[in-house]
């Protein structure tokens, strides 16, 4: 399985089978911004993670969107 973070306010999970390069969810496009990438381990075991954004976002909102979303999303504080 693989955790797909979507990117908005506030930022959803859902586990997904597969990680395409759009998804809609919502009325809204979604592209994958971060392929799916095993963590390393930590005191958990985790799915894959994939993160998608809306597609009409430039690479710096996405930036900035990323980094509003970390403190509230554990997935994106792990290493890969």
């Amino acid at each position: 399985m693989i955790s797909a973070i979507f990117l908005i306010a506030p930022a959803k999970t859902e586990r997904l089978e597969e990680a395409p390069e759009v998804l809609g969810r919502d009325g809204i496009a979604f592209s994958l911004r971060g392929e799916p990438r095993q963590p390393k381990p930590t005191d958990r075991i985790w799915d894959c993670i994939a993160v998608y954004a809306p597609d009409e976002l430039t690479e710096e909102e996405f930036q900035e969107l990323y980094e509003a979303n970390r403190p509230q999303v554990p997935e994106l504080n792990l290493h890969y």
